[in-house]
């Protein structure tokens, strides 16, 4: 029996439809993931060396020194930025949602997060640049960090209660539909026997 040597230089689509897809070789995957890790390594350094600093000249030229608008800023920020990923990663986690939806979805939510995290990295940071951001937050934006905090947990608790309301508004049209479902079952057994007895 004689054995076919297939073409090497066949195109891809003219090639047997079971012939095993083409795989990238284990060491441009390792080489891939290194690259990535050291962007993201130097990603960080970089950013908490300059970013503290540069949020907390924003948020102090927003202030200006005033105590009203510290607290009032750090109550928006707070809320809104705490409220809006959260209820973003809760549509994420829905069991319908593929990988890749779900990678968008956390994207957009750390995207929203973004304000909260360059506060927190100020109060939590123990570089320079986030101590300069402390001092430039002390003298320009009084009261901000702690008005963030308290608007970050009415965000969580807000997002919390809408994610309730939502589902139990869909568990209740569920449980609805259920029960007109078996009525309307339970009619048309009746009108059957009804019919039975009038013949």
């Amino acid at each position: 029996m004689i054995r076919r040597v297939s073409d090497p230089e066949t195109p891809p689509d003219e090639r047997p439809r079971d012939a095993a897809p083409v795989t990238r070789p284990m060491g441009h995957r390792l080489l891939l993931l290194g690259g990535t890790i050291v962007a993201v390594v130097v990603a960080y350094f970089i950013a908490s060396a300059t970013i503290p600093r540069w949020w907390a000249q924003r948020i102090g030229d927003q202030v200006d020194g005033s105590g009203t608008a510290g607290v009032g800023l750090g109550l928006f920020y707070g809320f809104v930025f705490t409220f809006l990923p959260l209820l973003v990663v809760s549509f994420a986690l829905r069991r319908r949602r593929g990988w890749r939806a779900r990678a968008w979805l956390f994207g957009l939510a750390v995207l929203l997060a973004l304000p909260n995290l360059f506060t927190l990295g100020i109060v939590l940071g123990t570089g320079s640049a986030a101590h300069a951001g402390e001092r430039i937050l002390d003298v320009d934006a009084p009261y901000f960090r702690g008005a963030t905090l308290v608007g970050a947990i009415v965000g969580a608790l807000a997002a919390v209660g809408v994610r309730y309301l939502i589902d139990s508004r869909r568990r209740h049209k569920r449980q609805e539909d259920e029960l007109r479902d078996e009525l309307k079952t339970r009619d048309e057994a009746e009108r059957a026997r009804a019919d039975e007895a009038a013949q």
